[in-house]
């Protein structure tokens, strides 16, 4: 059996004396919801500094072993992790763009940037019975916008416009060096093996920046083609969030809407062996233009974002 969980759990910093109580309640409920789903690998997005980390790596208990990307935009120093019940190992970071489309120019002076703000970070996991999973996870760049001097929003629309083109781009091209890491995985030593890409991808299903990672298109789950092999299976992926049904098929909501924007997806040595995919159903709240940054209030939802659940019978 091997089950991964992948969570945005929102600026996941150690905080002032003021913020400590509200802290300790978030690590409480983030712990608990990781331990009841049982994971044998969680994927973390918007973790903050190595003591947040390892405080929660504590309260899952005795065993549980961590890696974090050292990579991070140094404006807001959120990153990736992983966590498990057992040893995680070739542990490598994914941080360069692809060098056909990098530099990407990210503001109006013309700063451009040629690595993934948050990075990505690969691991190799095991299943209860020992069978080794390659695994990554990333947090690509998010769909709310940022202006220059700090702000969130702006009255200008030709700016507005320009800032989510900026985003945009930069969002495409870091799926695009997860899908180079993927092709470059699935056509070398892990050939035919059980691989996952996960994280907080920043999109919907349908969005071009989630379809670019899948590879060749077709035969994705309740398709017609998923039950006919072909040439494609070697380097696809497959999108276990079409699996999910309502109403636990959502990890965010966005202004008041409902949507999955954190993602599992799986090779072809895993697309048979899926179980169980879905959002653990978690009462978070909607999100705006504004970020937030301080540890919700105790007795609220540790996150503003659902972890998502794919457990596979490996």
């Amino acid at each position: 059996m091997f089950t991964v969980l992948s969570w945005n759990v929102e600026n996941l910093f150690t905080p002032d004396a003021a913020g400590r109580a509200d802290f300790e309640a978030k690590l409480d409920a983030l712990a608990a919801v990781i331990a009841a789903a049982e994971p044998d690998a969680v994927a973390l997005q918007e973790v903050g500094d190595d003591d947040a980390l390892e405080a929660l790596r504590i309260r899952l208990g005795d065993g549980w072993t961590s890696a974090v990307s050292a990579h991070f935009d140094a404006r807001h120093a959120i990153r990736v992790a992983w966590l498990s019940p057992r040893p995680l190992t070739d542990i490598a970071e994914v941080t360069g763009l692809p060098p056909r489309l990098a530099p990407v120019t990210i503001t109006d002076d013309g700063t451009a940037i040629t690595q993934l703000g948050r990075g990505a970070l690969a691991v190799t996991g095991t299943t209860t019975g020992g069978t080794e999973v390659r695994a990554i996870t990333a947090h690509l760049k998010s769909k709310l916008l940022s202006f220059p001097g700090g702000r969130f929003d702006t009255t200008d629309e030709g700016e507005r416009v320009r800032y989510g083109v900026y985003a945009l781009n930069r969002r495409a091209a870091e799926a695009a060096a997860l899908r180079d890491w993927t092709t470059a995985t699935l056509a070398g030593d892990w050939a035919g093996e059980p691989v996952v890409v996960c994280g907080d991808l920043n999109d919907t299903l349908d969005a071009a920046t989630t379809q670019l990672l899948l590879g060749p298109p077709g035969s994705q789950y309740g398709t017609g083609g998923f039950d006919r092999p072909d040439r494609g299976d070697a380097q696809r992926l497959w999108a276990t969030g079409h699996w999910m049904a309502a109403p636990e098929n959502w990890s965010r909501i966005n202004q008041g809407r409902r949507e999955l924007i954190d993602h599992i997806l799986v090779s072809h040595a895993m697309t048979e062996q899926l179980l169980e995919a879905r959002a653990i159903p978690l009462d978070v709240p909607s999100i705006g233009l504004q970020p937030q940054l301080a540890p919700r209030a105790a007795g609220q939802a540790p996150s503003d974002h659902r972890p998502v659940l794919a457990r596979f019978d490996l």
